[in-house]
């Protein structure tokens, strides 16, 4: 059983941020998930800003229903955290790259 704290050095993380425009907050999230990345996944993600204010249409690919939104493509399956994402232990969760801890 692999340990979650650990992912899978080799696995790909294939992450899609949509935002609408150069707001504060689509800046702020971007920032976060950068951290977040080179922090965790060194060499190992892409990362896809799709402003919907210049691609509308592709909001209804992968369901975007607030913005931002983060949608982890790869590794499957899908997930998505909606926000900025300055929760890292919540994003970390959202990302299996950190298992969430039960309550005692």
């Amino acid at each position: 059983m692999q340990d979650m704290q650990h992912p899978n050095p080799d696995e790909q993380y294939n992450l899609r941020l949509y935002v609408a425009g150069q707001t504060a907050k689509s800046l702020q999230a971007f920032a976060n998930l950068k951290k977040i990345c080179e922090e965790h996944l060194q060499g190992r993600y892409r990362i896809e800003v799709i402003d919907l204010l210049e691609n509308p249409h592709l909001a209804k690919g992968d369901q975007i229903l607030a913005i931002p939104t983060l949608v982890r493509k790869l590794p499957e399956p899908l997930r998505k955290i909606i926000g900025d994402l300055s929760d890292t232990d919540r994003v970390l969760i959202g990302l299996d790259l950190r298992r969430k801890e039960s309550a005692a």
